[in-house]
């Protein structure tokens, strides 16, 4: 029995470990630790993730707004060749009538969005001046060449469409201007298409930056392929005057891109969002800004871009947010979690105090129960037998001294009297038998079943016809207890059996780690309801005047099955035979040995 006012030394470790795991250690703040690092590492490694994946956004939208651009002016730069050769197939002097007619083709508007017009410009010497108005003025009386200037060649624009737009611009001779007149220079002598420096049209009426698009062509005599041989064959040049507004709006749509644009040439602006679409879209601050110069048909156009409103708006993202809120929400449910573990070990402690001082209480309480049981089984053993056997004795006297004298009727009587002590002295044996389990264990040592059986068996009182069969097996068991198992399962057999013959059958198998005993009989067998009851103490299924026993037998031998970790069970269909099963676990000797 365990002193409960005498804790063990494995009791006070496991308390102290409850004491400790009360409590919140370095371990539980280092993974508290290592959960806020982890926490902001992985935020942020999302938030550089997605600051690289913006990045590469805003690279790609710039390069995509660069490559449109190209892209356009490619096509304007194919329009003009096809004006070049419409003015070679016409050899080189086509009217004013044929040139409305191709550029009427060309379907301009649609097909050349943002394009302001398409033209040629005729290379003019100062001492063919006025044949060359006069040979104009024939379907175009108002015809002029203009302004004035000290140049030694005229360039003057002499077809363009549509003309009602770009009226200004007709008889204007370009070489006044340095930036149109290099331009042309520039085209002539290296056979190239190329664009003016920012200049402001003469058909524009806001004004606005814009640029003129130009692509040579030559007479018949241009034989060598040298700037000399382009400048003694040139005849003139097509061309395109674009307004700087018109063609960024007609390439790139403001609600189809998020960046903000600017364009300089030499530093001179060309163009600029904040000044043609609503300065709302423009981010004061924006997230991205480069620059990109371009080689552009001679000339080297800045692009700076910038981020915009909207690229910011669509940029945004909530989820290095989410990992930051996660994860700090994980920690505060760490943190709860051992919070709660500490408080629930702290109320296991007091809850296993409390029990402790129960436990104690109860001990005592048992320890005094267990002296009165033992004081019970004295008295039962001594004061209850010596008066019974007393009786017992008296019955045999009178039925010795009386036998001739006493009427049948009391000699049946006597004889029942002696029945009912007899089974009371039986009831008394087994209650002490039953009162000593578990004060005594017994060591288990190797015997044969088929030999104890067989004794068991032999000194039971059975009919004749009753035998046994059991195979010989060896086997290791607390013999002592094994036997009083034995004795009453047998007994019980032959004392319920209904027919004056019959069999018993002991079988044996090892199963893990336990002996598998099955002791089978080939009596009434007892209903799956009964099962429980015949287990139990003082009870009978049959009627006592029927069947001697104590009704202690099964409750006797479970109770010992059980106190040496085994178990008892009732196999039967409730007609043919019963099988009492018993498991009883194998010694660790017995396991060294098998």
């Amino acid at each position: 029995m365990i002193d409960f006012a005498k804790p063990s030394k494995d009791i006070n470790i496991e308390r102290q470990k409850l004491i400790d795991a009360s409590q919140l250690h370095g371990i539980h703040w280092l993974v508290l630790a290592l959960s806020a690092v982890l926490t902001l590492g992985a935020w942020y490694l999302a938030n550089e993730q997605h600051n690289k994946n913006i990045a590469e956004r805003f690279q790609r939208e710039s390069l995509q707004v660069i490559e449109l651009v190209k892209e356009r002016m490619l096509v304007y730069e194919n329009a003009l060749w096809g004006a070049v050769a419409h003015i070679d197939a016409n050899g080189n002097a086509p009217n004013n009538r044929q040139w409305q007619r191709y550029s009427n083709s060309l379907q301009l508007e649609k097909k050349y969005p943002s394009i302001n017009g398409i033209g040629i410009i005729f290379n003019i010497q100062r001492e063919q001046q006025d044949s060359f108005i006069r040979a104009q003025q024939v379907d175009r009386p108002n015809f002029t060449i203009h302004p004035q200037h000290n140049e030694a060649e005229l360039w003057p624009i002499t077809y363009i469409e549509p003309v009602l737009s770009n009226q200004q611009a007709v008889g204007l001779d370009v070489a006044f201007e340095n930036n149109r007149y290099s331009a042309i220079k520039q085209a002539r002598d290296t056979g190239l298409a190329q664009l003016t420096g920012p200049i402001t049209l003469v058909q524009d009426a806001k004004k606005t930056p814009g640029f003129l698009f130009y692509a040579p062509f030559y007479n018949n005599l241009l034989i060598e392929d040298t700037v000399a041989a382009r400048r003694q064959a040139i005849t003139g040049v097509s061309y395109a005057p674009f307004i700087m507004y018109k063609l960024i709006s007609g390439t790139l749509a403001v609600d189809r891109r998020h960046v903000t644009i600017e364009i300089t040439d030499n530093g001179q602006h060309l163009y600029h969002d904040k000044d043609n679409q609503d300065a709302d879209m423009i981010d004061p601050k924006p997230l991205f800004k480069d620059k990109f110069k371009v080689n552009l048909y001679g000339r080297v156009w800045e692009f700076n871009i910038s981020s915009n409103l909207e690229f910011r708006a669509d940029s945004a993202s909530n989820k290095p947010y989410f990992i930051l809120i996660a994860g700090v929400i994980i920690n505060l449910l760490l943190f709860a979690l051992f919070s709660f573990l500490s408080k629930a070990n702290q109320q296991a402690l007091a809850y296993a105090d409390r029990v402790t001082r129960e436990l104690k209480i109860n001990s005592q309480r048992l320890k005094k129960s267990n002296q009165d049981l033992e004081q019970f089984a004295y008295v039962a053993s001594h004061d209850l037998k010596s008066p019974l056997n007393a009786i017992r004795k008296l019955v045999g006297w009178l039925n010795e001294d009386c036998e001739d004298i006493l009427p049948d009727s009391s000699k049946e009587h006597l004889a029942l009297l002696n029945n009912r002590s007899e089974r009371m002295n039986n009831l008394l044996d087994d209650l002490l038998d039953y009162s000593r389990i578990g004060r005594k264990d017994h060591q288990a040592n190797e015997f044969d079943l088929a030999e104890i059986a067989q004794a068991i068996f032999n000194l039971l009182d059975h009919p004749a016809n009753f035998t046994l069969s059991v195979e010989k097996q060896t086997i290791c068991l607390p013999q002592i207890p094994f036997e009083i198992i034995l004795r009453n399962v047998l007994s019980n057999a032959i004392k319920h059996h209904d027919k004056a013959s019959g069999h018993i059958k002991i079988r044996y198998q090892m199963d893990p780690g336990m002996h598998h005993i099955s002791i089978e009989d080939d009596g009434p067998g007892i209903p799956s309801e009964l099962f429980d009851k015949a287990l139990e103490m003082f009870q009978t299924l049959q009627p006592r005047d029927k069947v001697e026993g104590s009704g202690m037998g099964l409750a006797l031998s479970k109770k010992t099955v059980e106190h040496y970790g085994g178990s008892l069970t009732i196999n039967s269909d409730g007609i043919n035979g019963t099988t009492i099963v018993i498991l009883w676990p194998i010694a660790n000797n017995a396991k060294q040995n098998a």
